[in-house]
């Protein structure tokens, strides 16, 4: 059965690992519903954070195999129990809507975003929480009328204690 994952690859800083990473991905057809990268918390090591859905034998080939590339320090898989995520949604909305009663306020209010940005033709709103609730949010903005969105990757934190501390103190020994 398929089920969504959080892949967490370690890179050293080199051009065109990421490529090759989502490379071992879609070649196997598989879909990226998310995909951000930035440095760790490790100097010089970076964090690829790949969200798919597919089977758990099929995540952990993909795994396996990214594991193997070059300039790649560790891969690991997690469900969403394992992590504190978020992902962070810009909406930019018609200023008029304002003026039509208090439904854009409300459902900022409602929605736990905030106002960015006020223009003449325009208020940009910020949402940060869970795909699910950034999703909320649109499908009730697109009612009223809605010029742009934006989303970003999902973001992670593992709630067990980082494994690839454990398995550099490993090939370190």
């Amino acid at each position: 059965m398929e089920k969504e994952f959080t892949l967490t690859v370690f890179t050293e800083n080199k051009t065109g690992v990421l490529s090759r990473v989502v490379g071992i991905i879609t070649r196997r057809h598989i879909n990226i519903e998310s995909l951000s990268a930035s440095k760790s918390a490790l100097p010089g090591i970076h964090k690829i954070i790949v969200v798919i859905k597919v089977t758990e034998t099929l995540v952990k080939k993909v795994v396996a195999q990214i594991d193997k590339q070059i300039d790649v320090l560790k891969a690991f898989h997690y469900d969403d129990s394992d992590l504190v995520q978020q992902e962070i949604a810009l909406y930019k909305v018609p200023t008029s809507a304002f003026y039509e009663g208090d439904t854009v306020e409300s459902l900022v209010r409602k929605y736990d975003a905030k106002i960015l940005r006020i223009e003449e033709e325009y208020i940009v709103i910020q949402k940060t929480g869970y795909t699910s609730e950034t999703e909320a949010l649109l499908e009730d903005l697109q009612n009223i009328g809605i010029y742009e969105f934006v989303r970003s990757g999902r973001v992670v934190i593992v709630k067990p204690m980082e494994r690839l501390n454990t398995y550099l103190k490993g090939v370190e020994a």
